[in-house]
């Protein structure tokens, strides 16, 4: 009963905390998703220079992922702050705009230049798996396409919250390439090699389904659980890429990291379960019920159970 009362008192705190007006930007999935593109082209730049710095940024062409990671996300919190702070969307939509397309332009050029490395001159699925990962920069992409999506689809529909979740189940499609690619130029030396390969195959199909298939919000709740495994074998294979790295020859940890296992690729599942999360909370308002409330559609409804949260269609 004494725990009862406790987690009673602690969703009552957190109701009162949600009502605060200072807190209506919690409410904004637009926020949402440009904090969740600035993070990633910041955090971009640290993986680009670890990975550039095994042949020491050997061709000039190699800084400018490193260059743009760390431009971008001050332009785009610029524009965040000029709407959200100064009410200028047209100053947001135009700086969104322009990192938006430049990050694409990165991105497919740097599967280009990962694929001329060895693939053209070879043509064969050897050397794909053992040229630079060509997949590695849609990440750029990826996040340019959701900035675009940010400023032409409106956020609150339905159109909005899966698009989203398609740029998440292209991720974890990526995911899946990658895990493939990497752990098959050592031969799947270790059977839990195959764990992200497997995992990530899973999240996709999951997450396909309510693109394609009218579903409820019960089955939200499954790609919830799913996501959470997602999760899970992100924070384990970074352990485990960190664990190999350890007990790599080099004199540093930093030559250990740059010269062993990506310490940060792992870390991909937990920031795609992120923007999966986004797009199906904005996803579960436009999904019946069905029989029985699901988890999702019950935790929707009670933070938006006052007129402060309430979204519009």
């Amino acid at each position: 009963m004494a725990a009862n009362r406790l987690v009673a008192k602690g969703l009552r705190v957190l109701r009162l905390g949600l009502d605060d007006p200072r807190l209506e930007w919690a409410y904004t999935p637009e926020l949402w998703l440009e904090l969740f593109v600035m993070v990633n082209l910041a955090i971009l730049a640290g993986d680009i220079y670890l990975a550039h710095s095994v042949n020491h940024f050997r061709k000039s062409a190699e800084y400018i992922p490193l260059y743009f990671s760390g431009a971008a996300p001050v332009v785009l919190l610029a524009g965040v702050v000029l709407r959200w702070g100064r009410g200028y969307v047209a100053a947001w939509r135009d700086l969104g705009y322009l990192v938006g397309w430049l990050a694409i332009l990165v991105g497919l050029g740097g599967v280009l230049y990962h694929l001329g490395s060895r693939f053209f001159l070879d043509h064969t699925i050897q050397s794909l798996t053992y040229a630079a990962p060509f997949a590695a920069p849609l990440a750029y992409a990826g996040l340019g396409f959701l900035l675009l999506v940010n400023r032409m689809v409106p956020a609150r529909s339905a159109e909005w919250a899966r698009w989203v979740v398609f740029l998440a189940l292209g991720g974890f499609f990526g995911n899946f390439v990658l895990s493939l690619t990497d752990h098959a130029s050592n031969g799947f030396f270790a059977h839990t090699e195959w764990i992200p390969v497997i995992s990530s195959a899973f999240a996709t199909g999951f997450l396909v389904v309510p693109l394609v298939l009218s579903t409820g919000r019960r089955f939200l709740d499954l790609c919830l659980v799913i996501m959470a495994g997602q999760a899970l074998v992100g924070v384990v294979g970074f352990w485990f890429h960190m664990e190999a790295n350890l007990v790599e020859p080099g004199s540093n940890l930093f030559d250990k990291m740059v010269n062993g296992a990506p310490p940060m690729a792992p870390l991909l599942f937990p920031n795609l379960v992120g923007l999966a999360l986004i797009g199906l909370w904005a996803l579960t308002p436009h999904l019946p019920d069905g029989t029985g409330q699901s988890w999702l559609g019950r935790a929707y409804v009670w933070v938006h159970a006052t007129g402060e949260g309430t979204e519009e269609d």
